[in-house]
């Protein structure tokens, strides 16, 4: 069964750091891509950032200048270094696992909170 889990999530002071990680079992990262989605109360779930099993990454404008996506191949896991946080960064943060060629799939993991208040 392939299940993606993710931790490190808590309450931060604004301007502080935090990582979150996500390791799926089950599955390889090779062959697939792996990203950070999240989604704050009453808002839709949004792209944080991706990061294909070649090195390639991607952010959302918001925090491109502030979180690093970053990955290990071997332990099928990817991480989330995020700093300068701010309140509005709020949010259930949710892993997530998709292929893109066919056969097609993709899975996600059950989030982890992260609030940012002081």
């Amino acid at each position: 069964q392939v299940q993606l889990v993710e931790s490190g999530g808590g309450l931060v002071q604004p301007g502080g750091s935090l990582t979150l990680s996500c390791t799926a079992s089950g599955i390889s990262f090779s062959g697939n891509v792996m990203g950070w989605y999240r989604q704050a109360p009453g808002k839709q779930r949004e792209l944080v950032a991706t990061l294909t099993s070649g090195g390639t990454s991607n952010y959302a404008d918001s925090v491109e200048d502030r979180f690093t996506i970053s990955g290990n191949n071997a332990k099928n896991s990817i991480y989330l270094q995020m700093n300068n946080l701010k309140s509005e960064d709020t949010a259930v943060y949710y892993c997530r696992m998709w292929r893109r060629l066919t056969p097609r799939y993709e899975y996600w993991g059950q989030g982890t909170q992260v609030t940012v208040s002081s």
